[in-house]
């Protein structure tokens, strides 16, 4: 039995955004129901090297299929100027439930950027007004392609207003969707004023500090504590809806105004899962509804799922011999 080798354009070849999404939507709901085993995110400090290890393993039953697996990424900041490197880079081991066995070894990086794309899909399937049409994109990082293209899976995007400090990550950004959006650079204000907006930034003071009446927010930048995109008043004003309760209130969008009391459990809405299951309510769309994402061990899993198995039915990638089969 051969494992199978996904480097990043294999990943990349190996992807269907809408399967992506829909995948991890059933991983949302897998987790609401309780069929899923994710134990917390493990972290090996590194200060010496101003960086970190994380470990995210989980496992997810649905009616349909089973999966398992573990990302090892990292975040050292030093990296691109020291050593030429990324700041994150990830791993994925993708392995059969049944027998354990490691069936694919994928670049993690490009999967965690498809994986928070789509469960931003997800969050504004269930969170955004039905006739949503613009989208702001706060950060035109490379996370904010991802975010572009998953959620034009799920709403008729046709405006996109796009904020950020670098002029150069700006032009690349329209380069590359003027064809398909019409697509303009605007201030964060402008950004934030549309139907939907997505931040994707590593700000630790807010920067979003008002949005559209009817405006739904994907604050998918916080991602440790002290991190802190949205303005309170914005974020108090909300219907939040959160991913996982211990996550985003340890170090999601939320941590800042939970640590020092200002928000609490009456403030929050749901997570996720429950609104995708209906055990919650979905908000009304008609008011500003924020969806706090901190991103799951199971949504790189699900992520995980489709993409081996479109590289395994189209022979992308390589084959080899990781682990040996005698007994």
């Amino acid at each position: 039995m051969q494992t199978v080798l996904l480097d990043p354009e294999a990943v990349t070849a190996s992807t269907e955004m809408g399967e992506v999404i829909d995948a991890v939507e059933s991983a949302f709901a897998a987790y609401a129901d309780g069929d899923t085993q994710m134990p917390a995110k493990s972290y090996i400090d590194l200060p010496q090297h101003n960086g970190d290890f994380r470990s995210m393993p989980a496992y997810i039953e649905t009616d349909d299929w089973e999966a398992a697996g573990v990302k090892w990424v990292n975040s050292h900041a030093d990296n691109p100027e020291r050593h030429g490197l990324p700041t994150v880079m990830g791993t994925m081991i993708y392995s059969d439930p049944e027998t354990a066995f490691p069936l694919a070894l994928m670049d993690g990086t490009g999967l965690t950027r498809l994986r928070t794309g789509a469960a931003a899909a997800v969050a504004t399937r269930y969170l955004a007004a039905e006739d949503a049409t613009s989208l702001g994109l706060v950060g035109a990082g490379i996370q904010a392609y991802t975010q572009l293209e998953a959620i034009a899976q799920v709403r008729d995007v046709q405006t996109v207003v796009i904020s950020d400090l670098r002029e150069e990550a700006i032009e690349a950004f329209i380069d590359e969707f003027a064809g398909e959006f019409d697509v303009r650079e605007g201030s964060i204000t402008e950004a934030a004023s549309c139907d939907i907006v997505s931040t994707t930034t590593p700000v630790t003071e807010p920067i979003v500090e008002a949005v559209g009446e009817h405006t739904h927010i994907n604050a998918m930048g916080a991602d440790a504590p002290g991190k802190n995109e949205i303005a309170f008043d914005v974020v108090a004003d909300a219907t939040i809806v959160i991913d996982d309760y211990e996550q985003c209130t340890h170090s999601g969008e939320i941590n800042v105004p939970w640590s020092d009391g200002r928000l609490d459990d009456d403030d929050l809405h749901g997570e996720l899962g429950d609104v995708v299951t209906g055990r919650v309510d979905r908000p009304d769309p008609d008011g500003v509804t924020l969806f706090d994402s901190t991103g799951l061990a199971i949504q790189d899993v699900a992520a995980a799922r489709v993409i081996y198995q479109h590289a395994t039915e189209n022979d992308i990638g390589t084959e080899f011999a990781l682990v040996g089969t005698d007994t």
